[in-house]
């Protein structure tokens, strides 16, 4: 498999998915910023790692509270996204910490925008130089 998918785009939601079949995931590495907004309004910056229709592991400097919820805000192409997220068990990496998330109740329109700037994203450069 390619480093920037490991399955097939989704064509439905994730609830009806089959068992064994997951959104596509792109591996991003820090490309794209995230503002994490706390429930105390207090905000942290972060790199995504990895992203998907369902959720994503984003590199912060100092991990969060495991079943915490969040709000999420980050410009993926044209699309801007702000939605509520769950924090998920973090993990040490050599500078911070990795830690997935998943979205909660995330509306459709803001699915249909993230699956296809994803989509755009694993396209590339629209003009690759030679």
């Amino acid at each position: 498999m390619s480093e920037t998918s490991e399955s097939v785009a989704v064509e439905a939601s994730p609830s009806s998915l089959p068992k064994n079949q997951r959104p596509f995931r792109v591996k991003l590495r820090g490309s794209i910023l995230a503002l994490v907004r706390l429930p105390n309004r207090r905000q942290i910056r972060g790199t995504f790692h990895q992203l998907s229709t369902t959720g994503g592991l984003i590199h912060l400097e100092k991990p969060l509270d495991e079943k915490l919820v969040v709000e999420l805000i980050f410009h993926l192409g044209d699309t801007t996204i702000r939605e509520k997220i769950q924090m998920l068990f973090p993990m040490w990496a050599t500078q911070g910490w990795l830690q997935p998330f998943r979205f909660i109740d995330l509306p459709e329109a803001s699915r249909t925008g993230l699956e296809a700037g994803l989509a755009l994203f694993m396209q590339g450069p629209a003009n690759p130089t030679p």
